[in-house]
C-alpha cells in the first residue's frame, strides 16, 4: 500500500528541505493563480528548476492555480497553463469550474486535482467532479473520518482522495473566507488572506472606550474565533484505514525549517504506520519545535468545540545554522543563522536521523582560525558534528520566541 506524503514548497529553499526530509510530492504556486500571495512563489524560471529538481528525486510537482480569478485574471491562465503543461508539471490543483476546463484544453497531460477550496464534502460532488475529468479531489477540512469513509467507499477507487492531516485551519466553510477581504481589503479568494481569524479580539463598549474586555466562553456562553492548528500525527492508522490517497501539509507560508520538522516527522510516522508499527514519540515532540498555536485534530472526530484558552503562536526553537557539506568523520561547512557560541546546548536535524543533542565545540572559520562564537548573517564557518550528516541538516537551539 502507498500513501503519498504531500508537503509545502513556498519557496525553492522550502522545496529542497521538504524533497530532502521525505516528501513523495510537493506543492507550490507560480507568480500568480495561487492562494499564497505572500510565499515567495516560483517565477517561469524557477518552476522550471524546482520540476528538474523534484523529478529527479522521484517527487511530484503539484502546482496551485485554486483562487477564484475575475475575468481580467482569466484571460491570463491560457498561456500559464500551455506553460505548467510544457515544464513537466504533474498535476494542477484548481477550484473554479471555469480554470478546470481551461485546463483540460490548455494542458492536457496535467492530473486535475480539486482544491479544497472546491468545498468537497460528500461523494455525490466527488463523483462528479471524477466524471468531469478530475483524478484527485481534495477534501473540506471540516469533515470527519466516518463521512470521508464514506466518500471511498462510495466513490470509484481511480478517483484519488486527499485531505488536510497538519497546519493552520481556516475559520469559514472550506476556506472560502469573506472576513480578511471586509476587513482589510485583501482578497483571501485570490491569495491575499491577511488571516483576521487569528487576531486577538477583545470587546469595547461604547460607552467606556479605551476598556477592553477579553472575548472567551464558557458553559455555552458566546466568544469569537481562537483558532487552533491541525495535528494528525498520533492518528495516522485511522487516515491510512479510511482509504486516504494523500496526506497533506499545510504551509506554504511557513519557514524553510518548518518544511524539513514537519515533513520529516510525517515522514517517519507515516512509514511507521504503513508498516504496522507504533509511532516513535520523538516524531511527536519534533512537532512542537516549529512555530504553531495549540495543536487539535480538527473536525476527524466530530465537532472540536470552541477552544477558550490562549491561540497565539508558540515559538520555542530558532535555527542556528544549516550544514552545507559534512566529511566522513563529522567536519562540517554551516552557514549561520543566528548567533550562538562555543558551550551552548544544540541539537542537530538531519533527513533521515533522529535529532540528538550536543555542547557545540569551538568553531573554525574558513581560512581554519579559532572561533567561539560566529556573528555575522549567512557566515560560513567550521564546526566537528559528532555524526556525519546530510547537506541541509540543521543546528538548532531551545530559545523562547513566543509573543507576550
Amino acid at each position: 500500500m502507498s500513501i503519498e506524503l504531500l508537503a509545502p514548497a513556498g519557496d525553492m529553499e522550502r522545496l529542497r528541505m521538504a524533497v530532502a526530509y521525505g516528501a513523495d510530492a510537493v506543492y507550490l504556486a507560480g507568480s500568480d493563480f495561487g492562494m499564497r500571495a505572500f510565499a515567495g512563489n516560483f517565477d517561469r524560471k524557477g518552476l522550471r528548476e524546482a520540476v528538474e529538481l523534484c523529478h529527479s528525486r522521484g517527487v511530484h510537482v503539484h502546482v496551485t492555480c485554486n483562487t477564484m480569478p475575475r475575468c481580467e485574471e482569466v484571460d491570463r491562465l491560457p498561456e500559464w497553463l500551455e506553460h505548467l503543461d510544457a515544464v513537466g508539471v504533474d498535476a494542477a490543483i484548481v477550484a473554479d469550474l471555469g480554470v478546470f476546463r481551461m485546463a483540460q484544453k490548455y494542458a492536457p497531460h496535467l492530473q486535475l486535482h480539486v482544491s479544497t477550496q472546491a468545498g468537497v464534502t460528500n461523494h455525490a460532488v466527488a463523483q462528479a467532479w471524477y466524471e468531469l475529468g478530475a483524478s484527485r479531489v481534495i477534501l473540506a477540512r471540516e469533515l470527519s473520518l466516518e463521512e470521508i469513509r464514506t466518500i471511498r467507499d462510495r466513490t470509484p477507487r481511480e478517483l484519488e482522495i486527499e485531505a488536510f492531516v497538519h497546519g493552520a485551519m481556516c475559520v469559514s466553510y472550506s476556506g472560502r473566507c469573506l472576513l480578511s477581504n471586509y476587513m482589510t481589503g485583501r482578497d483571501a479568494q485570490r491569495g491575499m488572506c491577511a488571516q483576521p481569524c487569528r487576531y486577538k479580539y477583545a470587546l469595547v463598549e461604547e460607552k467606556r472606550p479605551g476598556e477592553y474586555f477579553p472575548i472567551f466562553e464558557e458553559n455555552n456562553e458566546t466568544f469569537i474565533m481562537n483558532s487552533r492548528d491541525m495535528c494528525m500525527i498520533d492518528h495516522l492508522p485511522d487516515l491510512v484505514e479510511a482509504g486516504l490517497n494523500s496526506l497533506k501539509i499545510e504551509g506554504r507560508a511557513k519557514s524553510a525549517y518548518y518544511a524539513a520538522v514537519v515533513t520529516g516527522a510525517y515522514r517517519h510516522g507515516l512509514d511507521a504506520a504503513l508498516a504496522g508499527e507504533p509511532l516513535a514519540p520523538i516524531w511527536r515532540s519534533e512537532l512542537d519545535k516549529v512555530s504553531h498555536r495549540p495543536y487539535s485534530t480538527g473536525f476527524y472526530y466530530g465537532p472540536p468545540g470552541q477552544y477558550t484558552g490562549d491561540a497565539r503562536y508558540i515559538r520555542d526553537y530558532q535555527v542556528c545554522a544549516m550544514v552545507e557539506t559534512c566529511a566522513a568523520d563529522g567536519t562540517a561547512v554551516l552557514s549561520l543563522r543566528n548567533k550562538f557560541a562555543a558551550g551552548a546546548q544544540v541539537e542537530l536535524l538531519s533527513p533521515g536521523l533522529e535529532p540528538m543533542t550536543f555542547l557545540a565545540p569551538e568553531m573554525k572559520d574558513m581560512d581554519g582560525l579559532p572561533l567561539l562564537e560566529p556573528k555575522k548573517p549567512e557566515m560560513r564557518f567550521q564546526m566537528r558534528l559528532p555524526r556525519a550528516v546530510k547537506p541541509l541538516s540543521i543546528l538548532r537551539r531551545q530559545v523562547d520566541l513566543s509573543p507576550q
